[in-house]
């Protein structure tokens, strides 16, 4: 069975001279994107920004040089399902300037759905922070972790500005009451007395969204990144997959094979909740919507 979807609007690829002519509310069947060409796919109706590790970075680079404020979260397939779970988690990442593809499944899913993508729209953040840091090195720019135990919030700071010299590097650890106002203000001071380029928050799927939703216009930030558990990654704590792992779709089972315990219900009950979601849109005959992305340089952050 074949699945469709729409172009509704059409710009210039960022990545070539590719132009797209006369495709309002087009239908395509069985559509294979051969090129990195910055997409926002509708995959049941949440947003997913497919893009290229280099437009992300050229998207936080423009934020600090302009002195604005974005917001980059993912999706994978923990973070889609929370999407159908929790109304204000959709609103969150609708909201996002960025809600970039972390998730080979992901890729699969919108392939089942009728829109092949190459592997290049997976920025996970294995691929993705080390290419962010290293342009905060070139540029001199300043980044603060909000997230992680003390001691490996500590380690995380002292790996960073070792392997970054240029950069500057403080943080925050995740341990605090997020209903406490006075533990969160004192959260945000230190983060505004900083006054990072880059915020990176790793304190875990859904906690981290909501404490950005709701003190995002507190904080003198130009790119907020939602992390996960990479401050601990950062520290040494929790290694990397494979990329011969994670490449094939299994980092899931890697993660898994590791922190069984606390992985059990995101993995084990999580995927198949996500599988039957796809499925019943393909019985339905759900379609894509799919957009090409504006060129960076016109985006209104």
């Amino acid at each position: 069975m074949a699945s469709s979807f729409s172009f509704l609007r059409t710009h210039e690829d960022l990545h070539s001279d590719l132009q797209v002519e006369n495709t309002y509310n087009q239908t395509v069947n069985d559509t294979q994107i051969d090129k990195p060409t910055a997409l926002s796919v509708y995959l049941l109706e949440r947003r997913i920004d497919c893009m290229s590790i280099s437009s992300i970075v050229e998207a936080i680079h423009k934020a600090c040089r302009e002195n604005k404020k974005i917001t980059v979260a993912n999706y994978n397939i923990h973070s889609f399902n929370l999407s159908m779970q929790l109304p204000w988690y959709y609103e969150f990442l609708q909201s996002a300037e960025i809600a970039n593809c972390d998730s080979v499944g992901i890729l699969k899913a919108i392939g089942y759905m009728g829109l092949d993508l190459p592997l290049d729209y997976r920025t996970s953040y294995t691929l993705l922070m080390p290419t962010i840091l290293e342009n905060c090195d070139r540029k001199n720019y300043s980044v603060f972790l909000l997230g992680g135990k003390p001691q490996y919030l500590q380690t995380a700071i002292d790996n960073l500005q070792f392997k970054y010299p240029r950069a500057s590097f403080a943080g925050h650890h995740g341990y605090f009451d997020k209903q406490d106002p006075q533990a969160n203000q004192s959260a945000i001071d230190k983060i505004n007395q900083f006054k990072p380029n880059v915020l990176i928050v790793g304190m875990g799927m859904p906690i981290q969204e909501h404490w950005v939703q709701q003190h995002r216009h507190s904080l003198q930030v130009n790119a907020i990144m939602l992390g996960g558990a990479i401050i601990d990654r950062m520290a040494g704590a929790v290694p990397d997959c494979p990329h011969m792992i994670s490449d094939v779709g299994l980092e899931w089972f890697y993660r898994f094979c590791r922190e069984p315990k606390r992985l059990a219900a995101r993995y084990l009950l999580g995927n198949p909740a996500f599988a039957l979601h796809i499925a019943l849109a393909m019985f339905h005959q759900m379609s894509l919507r799919v957009e090409l992305t504006p060129k960076l340089e016109n985006l209104d952050l």
